[in-house]
Protein backbone atom coordinates (compact mmCIF):
# COMPACT_ATOMS: atom_id res chain seq x y z
CA UNK A 1 0.00 0.00 0.00
CA UNK A 2 3.28 2.17 0.86
CA UNK A 3 4.29 1.83 -2.50
CA UNK A 4 0.79 2.40 -4.49
CA UNK A 5 0.84 5.87 -2.51
CA UNK A 6 4.48 6.93 -3.53
CA UNK A 7 3.83 5.93 -6.92
CA UNK A 8 0.99 8.22 -6.55
CA UNK A 9 2.03 11.08 -5.47
CA UNK A 10 5.35 10.95 -8.63
CA UNK A 11 2.74 10.57 -10.74
CA UNK A 12 0.81 13.75 -9.01
CA UNK A 13 4.18 15.98 -9.02
CA UNK A 14 5.12 14.66 -12.43
CA UNK A 15 2.05 15.13 -13.78
CA UNK A 16 2.21 18.87 -11.92
CA UNK A 17 5.64 19.63 -13.44
CA UNK A 18 4.82 18.66 -16.77
CA UNK A 19 1.86 21.05 -16.58
CA UNK A 20 3.91 23.75 -15.57
CA UNK A 21 6.54 23.40 -18.09
CA UNK A 22 3.61 23.86 -21.00
CA UNK A 23 2.58 26.67 -19.29
CA UNK A 24 5.61 28.77 -19.30
CA UNK A 25 6.07 27.55 -22.82
CA UNK A 26 2.44 28.86 -23.84
CA UNK A 27 3.71 32.31 -22.35
CA UNK A 28 7.15 32.14 -24.19
CA UNK A 29 5.30 31.38 -27.29
CA UNK A 30 2.99 34.80 -27.10
CA UNK A 31 6.17 36.39 -28.30
CA UNK A 32 7.45 33.57 -30.49
CA UNK A 33 9.76 36.17 -33.00
CA UNK A 34 11.44 36.84 -29.84
CA UNK A 35 12.35 33.29 -28.27
CA UNK A 36 13.45 32.25 -31.54
CA UNK A 37 16.20 34.76 -31.81
CA UNK A 38 17.69 33.17 -28.66
CA UNK A 39 18.78 29.89 -31.23
CA UNK A 40 16.60 27.81 -28.60
CA UNK A 41 17.63 23.98 -29.45
CA UNK A 42 13.95 22.51 -29.47
CA UNK A 43 15.09 18.81 -28.25
CA UNK A 44 17.37 20.15 -25.11
CA UNK A 45 13.61 21.21 -23.66
CA UNK A 46 13.04 19.68 -20.49
CA UNK A 47 10.71 19.67 -17.90
CA UNK A 48 11.89 20.27 -14.56
CA UNK A 49 10.39 20.86 -10.68
CA UNK A 50 8.05 23.53 -11.64
CA UNK A 51 9.06 24.99 -14.73
CA UNK A 52 11.41 24.00 -17.98
CA UNK A 53 14.91 24.66 -19.06
CA UNK A 54 16.44 24.53 -22.55
CA UNK A 55 19.68 25.58 -24.12
CA UNK A 56 19.89 28.95 -26.07
CA UNK A 57 22.83 30.70 -28.85
CA UNK A 58 21.97 34.11 -27.54
CA UNK A 59 24.17 37.15 -28.05
CA UNK A 60 24.64 37.67 -24.13
CA UNK A 61 24.05 34.08 -23.10
CA UNK A 62 24.78 31.09 -24.49
CA UNK A 63 23.84 28.42 -22.46
CA UNK A 64 20.97 26.72 -20.71
CA UNK A 65 17.89 28.90 -19.07
CA UNK A 66 15.77 27.56 -16.39
CA UNK A 67 12.74 28.99 -15.54
CA UNK A 68 10.83 27.61 -12.55
CA UNK A 69 7.79 29.39 -10.61
CA UNK A 70 7.70 30.25 -7.19
CA UNK A 71 4.65 29.07 -5.93
CA UNK A 72 5.00 31.58 -2.16
CA UNK A 73 5.09 34.24 -4.79
CA UNK A 74 3.46 33.32 -7.75
CA UNK A 75 6.23 34.51 -9.35
CA UNK A 76 8.89 33.11 -11.70
CA UNK A 77 12.50 32.89 -10.94
CA UNK A 78 15.05 32.47 -14.25
CA UNK A 79 18.26 30.97 -13.63
CA UNK A 80 20.80 30.93 -16.74
CA UNK A 81 23.25 28.09 -16.66
CA UNK A 82 26.48 27.88 -18.27
CA UNK A 83 27.09 24.89 -20.75
CA UNK A 84 28.85 22.96 -18.10
CA UNK A 85 25.39 23.26 -16.19
CA UNK A 86 26.89 25.68 -13.31
CA UNK A 87 24.92 28.39 -12.42
CA UNK A 88 25.69 32.25 -13.96
CA UNK A 89 22.80 34.44 -12.67
CA UNK A 90 19.62 34.24 -11.29
CA UNK A 91 16.67 36.58 -11.95
CA UNK A 92 13.94 36.65 -9.41
CA UNK A 93 10.69 38.02 -9.02
CA UNK A 94 9.54 38.10 -12.32
CA UNK A 95 6.13 38.60 -13.20
CA UNK A 96 4.52 36.57 -15.75
CA UNK A 97 3.83 39.58 -18.58
CA UNK A 98 7.81 40.61 -18.02
CA UNK A 99 8.65 36.95 -18.65
CA UNK A 100 9.94 37.03 -22.06
CA UNK A 101 11.66 40.24 -21.93
CA UNK A 102 13.38 39.62 -18.70
CA UNK A 103 14.80 36.75 -20.44
CA UNK A 104 15.44 38.43 -24.09
CA UNK A 105 17.47 41.40 -21.91
CA UNK A 106 19.91 38.38 -20.05
CA UNK A 107 20.31 36.49 -23.15
CA UNK A 108 20.00 38.48 -25.99
CA UNK A 109 19.95 42.12 -26.05
CA UNK A 110 23.09 44.14 -26.20
CA UNK A 111 23.33 48.10 -26.80
CA UNK A 112 23.90 47.48 -30.64
CA UNK A 113 21.79 44.64 -31.13
CA UNK A 114 19.98 46.10 -34.06
CA UNK A 115 23.57 46.57 -35.89
CA UNK A 116 24.46 43.14 -34.73
CA UNK A 117 21.53 41.42 -36.64
CA UNK A 118 21.89 43.79 -39.84
CA UNK A 119 25.49 42.25 -39.97
CA UNK A 120 24.54 38.71 -39.20
CA UNK A 121 21.74 38.50 -41.86
CA UNK A 122 23.23 40.88 -44.58
CA UNK A 123 21.20 40.84 -47.71
CA UNK A 124 18.90 37.82 -46.02
CA UNK A 125 21.36 35.56 -45.98
CA UNK A 126 22.68 34.75 -42.31
CA UNK A 127 27.01 35.44 -42.95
Amino acid sequence: MKNENLLNHENVAENRNLEMARYIWSILKTQLTVIMSWGIDLDSIKVVSLGIQFHVQGFKHTGYVKIVLDEGKDLFEISLLAENGEYVKTLDNVYLDMLVDTIDEAIEKTEDYEMRITELYKGGVIV
